[in-house]
Parts: structure tokens; C-alpha cells; sequence
């Protein structure tokens, strides 16, 4: 039996052109800066975003919590959507790591507005936090891979400035975005003070994000990675397979995303199901019927080779990636339908 596995696009490994890069990277001690692929890593991604300088780091969730770390200090407040990664899935790091608070927003499908950005802002007294960085998501995880109209993110971007406040994008799926909507990445990166790219998920690297901002940012941001444990030494091995993900798996996405629709439009005709938040990208989220029990209808799909995960009270994800093959979505489909 087909078997196919839709709990997350980090499950992704290195096909063999990428592993041809990292076997071929030059290599050296990134922590004496002497790792050529990093360097090489750093500024690509910069220079696609429009950015000064890039730091290379073991995972996103790093690369957040650095970028929450220079932009405030400690009894600032951040902004955030009330479902967001960085407040829902890092254990809570920003409260440890650099002791500021969280302020959380709503918005619908996790995308913030400039009235919720607004709403949220303290009053400037001294028994109330100082808001100082918004923290912005595209796509939206637990949106179900929603993502932003570049106009919305202008808007936000120069209030935020307006208002003196630093503007972060956790880019855990950007270029699922930037594919999505049609951005250009430089027209993405001018907006914010500090961006996390994720290689790991769609893209296909097996390990990294890079934190990009401008080059006094980084300066800073080193010291705190270092802090943090995420110097590494000859890590050009692994930052070879972002490059080459940077450089050949963006455009490709498109296929991902169309597959996820495939999966949407199945899922729309299913009788157990309740609703299908929309389709933006890579990640499906469904909510089955009150009457339908999620920990048996999970275990329907595993036993007919479908892994999917549970994202909340009756709900469920998939996400698709660059190894789900035709076949494998031709037999996801007919299990969907026949279930």
C-alpha cells in the first residue's frame, strides 16, 4: 500500500543534487567567520531580500528569538498574533530569553491588521509595559498557510514606523508567500527590521534559517546566537543545502500548493467534513463533524497509509512538500473520497 505522510514539510530530506552541494561545500570555522558556504548563504538570502547581512542558524525558532532579543529590551511588550509561533511553539522564549512580555492580537485566519496592531499598543505610563516590536507571520500556521496582501503589509510596516515600533516577520514559509501572492522578495524584506527565512520546510534543506537585517543588526545578533549555543564550526555542509534550496526549490512551490488544493477540493466533497479553512499555500486544515471522532478518524487514515496530525478541537492538518508524488496524491484523494 501507498504510504503517505502529510504531517509536516519538515519531513522533507536533500535530493541528490542537493546532496552533491553540501558533499562539495568548502568549509571552515564559522565561529572564526571562515566558513566560505555560510558567507556565501548569508548574503544570497540577504541580497534576495534586500538586506545589509544574513546570520546563519540552526532553526527557526533561533533565528525568531534572536530577532526578539535585539529589538527590545527587558519589560518591553511584543505584539503578536494570538496564535503565532512565537508566542504558541517555543517554549515560551521570548518571556525567558529575553523578559518581555507578550501581547497577543487577533486577526482572522492569524493575519493582524493595522487596527489590531492599534489596539494593542500600551499607553505610555509606568505601570504598563512599552510596546516595541509587532511580530508578524506569513504564512500563518495555525491560518492554515494564509498569507498577507503586500498592501497590508505596507500598511503595517509604515505604522509601525509611525509609531517607533520594530517590525519582525517570522518567514518560517515566506517564499511559500512570495509564490502565492506573487511578491518580490525585496519588495517583502524593505517592510521589516528583521526577517527569519526558514530552509527546512518546503524548500528541502534538512537543517537551518537565516535571521537577516542590517549589518549593526547582525553584529548584534552574533553575539546573542553565541549566547544562545548556536555558534557552529564547519557548517558550510549544511548551509550548502539552503543555498542550493534558495537558489532551486522557490519557483517549485507552486506544485505544492496546487497539490494541497487537490487535497482541499476532496476534502470539501467528504461527508464527515465540516469545513476546509481556504487554501493559500502548502497547509490544509479541516474540521471534521461534532459527530465524527478525531482520534479514530486519524487512525482510518493511518490504517489506509495517511499520516495527518491533529491541530486543535476537531481539527486536522496536512501539508504537502516536494516528496508527495502524483501518486501518492491520486491515492490520498481516492482514501479522502472513500473513507
Amino acid at each position: 500500500m501507498i504510504q503517505v505522510d502529510f504531517r509536516s514539510d519538515t519531513l522533507t530530506k536533500p535530493t541528490q543534487a542537493m546532496l552533491q552541494a553540501m558533499m562539495n561545500a568548502p568549509v571552515g570555522d564559522d565561529v572564526f567567520g571562515e566558513d566560505p558556504t555560510v558567507k556565501e548563504l548569508e548574503n544570497y538570502a540577504a541580497n534576495l531580500f534586500g538586506k545589509e547581512a544574513g546570520l546563519y542558524c540552526p532553526s527557526g525558532t533561533m533565528t525568531n528569538q534572536i530577532a526578539i532579543k535585539i529589538n527590545t529590551q527587558p519589560q518591553d511588550e511584543v505584539i503578536c498574533h494570538e496564535h503565532s509561533h512565537v508566542y504558541l511553539y517555543e517554549g515560551g522564549g521570548m518571556a525567558f530569553n529575553s523578559a518581555v512580555s507578550a501581547r497577543l492580537a487577533s486577526g482572522d485566519r492569524g493575519l493582524l491588521t493595522v487596527d489590531s496592531i492599534a489596539d494593542a499598543i500600551n499607553p505610555e505610563a509606568i505601570y504598563s509595559a512599552a510596546t516595541k516590536l509587532v511580530v508578524i507571520e506569513n504564512t500563518h500556521n495555525r491560518g492554515g498557510g494564509s498569507c498577507y496582501e503586500l498592501n497590508t503589509l505596507q500598511e503595517i510596516s509604515a505604522f509601525c514606523k509611525n509609531k517607533n515600533l520594530k517590525l519582525h516577520l517570522d518567514g518560517a514559509r515566506i517564499c511559500n508567500a512570495i509564490v502565492a501572492k506573487k511578491y518580490n522578495a525585496k519588495d517583502v524584506g524593505v517592510l521589516f527590521d528583521t526577517i527569519s527565512v526558514c530552509l527546512s520546510k518546503g524548500l528541502g534543506a534538512p537543517v537551518g534559517s537565516v535571521l537577516l537585517a542590517s549589518a549593526e543588526e547582525i553584529k548584534k545578533a552574533k553575539r546573542v546566537r553565541k549566547v544562545f549555543g548556536g555558534g557552529m564550526r564547519q557548517a558550510g555542509f549544511i548551509a550548502a543545502a539552503g543555498l542550493y534550496a534558495l537558489q532551486n526549490n522557490i519557483e517549485r512551490l507552486q506544485i505544492d500548493h496546487d497539490n494541497a488544493t487537490k487535497l482541499g477540493e476532496a476534502l470539501q466533497q467528504a461527508s464527515y467534513i465540516d469545513h476546509v479553512m481556504p487554501i493559500e499555500t502548502n497547509i490544509v486544515v479541516y474540521k471534521l463533524k461534532d459527530e465524527i471522532n478525531l482520534e479514530n478518524h486519524l487512525k482510518a487514515l493511518r490504517n489506509n497509509g495517511i499520516l495527518a496530525v491533529q491541530f486543535g478541537k476537531q481539527r486536522v492538518r496536512m501539508v504537502t512538500y516536494y516528496e508527495i508524488t502524483d501518486a501518492m496524491m491520486q491515492h490520498a484523494v481516492t482514501v479522502i473520497k472513500n473513507l
